[in-house]
């Protein structure tokens, strides 16, 4: 009889135990905060990684054989078309170029003499024919040493921006065809990067029939280029093993704060209207998927899984789950749990993404 007794006492205990539990649990809580989705005309950025080049940039050789004479620019130096960059020496094709000369001249007497001869129908015109291929074969050896002689001069190009020097120095004997070095004009800057046949299909779609899509250039230090691109070539073929085909936007940078070689992110603008938005921090995640907290109007909370159509900046647009007139919770997601009672309190979703985009700016 007093087993049973205590039992009982026990069985009391923990019932009011438990009955206690729930208000004080509350109590801890306090009021939480909720929200309903917004329905609104945005837009959202795809990411592409990209490879950023220079609009031109070559490589500068030795065009004669010969030792480096003079160095007369350092690298990362912006040069002007036309400037002389290297000098090979150039003093046996200035010889050669001298002795050609004299045979242009020794050749041209001789001309003017047999030419002389042939009016007078002393020689024959066939002799006059002879001397006037002499001379211009003298002519074109003098060209061509002339040639050679200019050659010993490295000269810009295009105006641009030089690039490492390929281990010469002052004094180095080159060979022709050597690697000297580099230059880049950076006036405007192409930047590639690959994209899905669907996307493709879409941007052929809208070119058709609007203006070309603006794209924005995100660097590696997540700041955005000052300046806006645009697509410009589409390559021929599709990677079949990607699924993705090369896009090239071109960029104005004028600042020349783009240089060849390096990498960032096109942010490629997409439309969505009248979609359906929550706040990022309105949701959790378990084993890959989304999930919110709907609250009633008794304050009962209930999990609820959601499909993601987009990620905005602070936002995602929700694509299934969830209507306008439902509530979700949107701060102490950590301290409730399914099934939980909760003292809430409303707030207008304008309020709600109005601080989102004051705390994004």
């Amino acid at each position: 009889m007093n087993t049973k007794l205590i039992f009982l006492c026990l069985l009391a205990a923990v019932f009011t135990v438990s009955c206690e539990h729930q208000p004080h649990k509350q109590h801890e809580i306090g009021t939480l905060e909720v929200t309903t989705p917004m329905k609104k005309d945005t837009i959202y950025y795809k990411n592409y990684v990209s490879q950023i080049h220079a609009y031109q940039h070559i490589e500068l050789r030795a065009l004669e054989k010969g030792y480096l004479q003079k160095i007369l620019v350092d690298e990362g130096q912006f040069v002007t078309k036309g400037q002389l960059l290297f000098q090979i020496q150039p003093t046996i094709y200035q010889a050669e170029l001298r002795k050609a000369q004299a045979e242009v001249a020794r050749s041209a007497i001789e001309y003017q003499n047999t030419k002389t001869l042939a009016d007078s129908n002393i020689v024959s015109q066939t002799e006059l024919a002879l001397a006037s291929a002499n001379l211009e074969k003298v002519r074109a050896d003098s060209a061509l040493m002339q040639a050679h002689l200019n050659f010993t001069e490295v000269r810009a190009p295009f105006s641009g921006i030089v690039g490492q020097f390929e281990d010469v120095r002052l004094g180095s004997l080159l060979d022709e065809g050597e690697l000297l070095t580099t230059l880049s004009d950076n006036s405007q800057m192409w930047v590639y990067f690959n994209v899905q046949e669907a996307v493709y299909l879409d941007y052929m779609k809208q070119v058709r029939s609007s203006e070309p899509t603006p794209l924005k250039l995100k660097l590696a230090n997540n700041e955005l280029f000052g300046y806006e691109g645009t697509v410009t070539a589409i390559e021929s073929d599709f990677n079949n093993a990607t699924g993705t085909i090369p896009f090239r936007a071109t960029f104005k940078n004028p600042n020349k704060l783009l240089r060849h070689g390096q990498t960032g992110n096109i942010l490629w603008p997409v439309e969505l209207n009248d979609v359906v938005i929550i706040p990022q921090k309105a949701t959790f995640e378990v084993l890959d998927k989304k999930f919110v907290f709907v609250v009633d109007e008794q304050g009962q909370v209930h999990s609820r899984e959601i499909e993601i159509g987009a990620e905005l900046n602070h936002v995602y647009v929700v694509r299934s789950g969830l209507s306008l007139q439902d509530q979700i919770l949107i701060e102490g997601l950590r301290k409730v749990q399914n099934g939980d009672h909760i003292e809430f309190e409303k707030k207008a979703p304008s309020a709600v993404f109005a601080e989102l985009e004051l705390h994004a700016e």
